[in-house]
């Protein structure tokens, strides 16, 4: 039954956006895909013995069985129609690099759940790899990972809509019986709103990533400079650093996620969805604007530069003169602990800055999120999985570098980070949770990113001398054409 479903739903499918044609073309790409080649020659007999119209009225007999729910079992203890249930099945989970560890640590723990571990880009191309990968599947009406990490935030808005031939989306929902809500509300505040869509959750956040101000006290020491706590201070230390340090540096713009940091982090109206389908976005905005004169202003006198954090350039030109920056809490272990290899007893963590006379504002600067299948054969397995993953101090404690949404992870991490003594100040802890709960409201979530445009029309030309002032209109006017491309208005 489950085949025929399939089947008929695409040949229906076929007839709808080719009248008069009984067969499909769609051929699945991702290997270890089922073969399909005994099925295109069942469609080939099928064309020649039987009518369009006997077709049509065929199809339309099995599609009301396959709508249902037959295909996929109907209603069931999870909340949404699940697949058939295969016990001891093997999962399927794809991650990116950074989250193998997770992998590794669960199958050390549950090392009678079969899984198979497959590695990818996290989804590092907004719009490509997971949203491209699933489609081939939806199409080809199989192959699909039975759990998904993603480094977006915003593939809840397509993973749950229903596929253009009427099937359901590819993310299951986790609040309608399948994950209890008691684990849910272990979740810091906030954390599930990304992917949540009309109150349905469809994905469990990993991290959280909200900014911080990091310093070197060492090197403050040696200049006698002191911590700012504003984007005015900031920007006035940058003038002082290059005039008595130069070479000395407090950032750098040469990553297109800088727009959540410096933007977001700065009240900035660039980049807003106020409601369904509507989008907004301000460059001439008063802090805009003075964001873009800071950060102008430090890339002339060269306390900010244009190196990616994670080029091999920056680490070994800047790896001992980045006094200070702000960043995401995940900065911790991917830049100082990380790339930077800063040892200990040298970096101090202080609240996110501000604009004078105003209210600490953090950015959010990305945090992924995990997906279940609803065409999962094993959905105990993955529950066990996606609890163990975002929760268990085994990944989210001892190996992950982020800043854990699980709560009670958070504190044991942050428990970790004193007892190694790692940060110079001892109220750290307090910082970065308290920052947790300041990040900035007025950017929201949206089938795209402002990275790309970023990306596009800012770094390259700050490479040419451009100031970001000049820039900004450009920008926002690529931001609103995404805005148009993607169905939505612009406000």
């Amino acid at each position: 039954m489950i085949f025929s479903c399939i089947f008929v739903r695409r040949m229906m499918y076929s007839l709808q956006a080719h009248p008069g044609r009984a067969q499909s073309s769609e051929t699945p790409t991702r290997t270890g895909m089922r073969d399909m080649s005994q099925h295109s020659s069942f469609r080939r007999r099928a064309t020649r013995l039987i009518t369009t119209g006997a077709v049509v009225a065929t199809g339309l007999l099995v599609l009301s069985a396959c709508s249902t729910g037959a295909e996929e079992g109907g209603d069931s203890e999870y909340g949404f129609a699940a697949a058939e249930q295969v016990a001891d099945s093997p999962i399927t989970v794809w991650v990116d690099a950074s989250r193998e560890p997770a992998v590794t640590a669960f199958q050390e723990a549950y090392p009678d759940i079969d899984v198979v571990l497959e590695t990818y880009d996290g989804n590092a191309g907004g719009s490509g790899s997971f949203q491209s990968k699933i489609s081939l599947m939806d199409q080809a009406g199989d192959g699909w990972p039975d759990v998904v990490f993603s480094t977006q935030q915003n593939d809840a808005i397509w993973a749950s809509k229903d596929t253009p031939n009427g099937e359901a989306g590819f993310a299951a929902p986790l609040n309608e019986g399948f994950i209890d809500q008691e684990f849910l509300d272990g979740f810091a505040d906030g954390s599930l709103d990304y992917a949540t869509i009309d109150g349905t959750v469809y994905g469990l956040r990993n991290d959280l990533a909200q900014t911080v101000f990091y310093y070197n006290q060492k090197l403050l020491d040696e200049f006698g400079y002191e911590v700012p706590t504003t984007w005015e201070e900031y920007a006035e230390l940058g003038d002082q650093l290059a005039a008595e340090h130069p070479g000395y540096i407090l950032g750098s713009m040469g990553d297109s996620f800088m727009t959540y940091i410096y933007y977001g982090g700065s009240e900035s109206p660039v980049f807003q969805s106020p409601e369904a389908g509507v989008f907004h976005s301000d460059t001439s905005d008063e802090n805009a604007q003075k964001i873009s004169e800071i950060i102008d202003g430090m890339l002339e006198n060269g306390t900010l530069v244009q190196d990616s954090f994670f080029s091999a350039e920056f680490a070994a030109n800047y790896a001992d003169k980045l006094v200070g920056v702000p960043g995401p809490v995940w900065y911790t272990g991917a830049i100082f602990q990380g790339g930077l290899a800063t040892p200990a007893g040298e970096i101090g963590v202080a609240p996110p800055l501000s604009w004078e006379g105003g209210d600490v504002a953090a950015g959010n600067v990305g945090g992924g999120i995990w997906y279940a299948s609803r065409h999962s054969e094993n959905l105990e397995a993955v529950k066990t999985f996606l609890e163990f993953v975002t929760s268990a101090d085994e990944f989210q404690v001892e190996a992950s570098s982020g800043y854990p949404a699980y709560t009670s992870a958070a504190e044991k991490w942050l428990d970790k980070q004193a007892e190694a003594g790692y940060f110079v100040n001892d109220d750290f802890k307090t910082v970065m949770s308290d920052a947790a709960g300041q990040i900035w409201g007025g950017w929201n979530v949206t089938p795209w990113s402002p990275e790309t445009a970023w990306a596009k029309v800012v770094i390259p030309g700050m490479a040419e001398g451009e100031s970001v002032v000049s820039l900004l209109p450009a920008w926002q006017t690529e931001l609103e054409n995404e805005a148009t491309v993607n169905g939505y208005t612009v406000e």
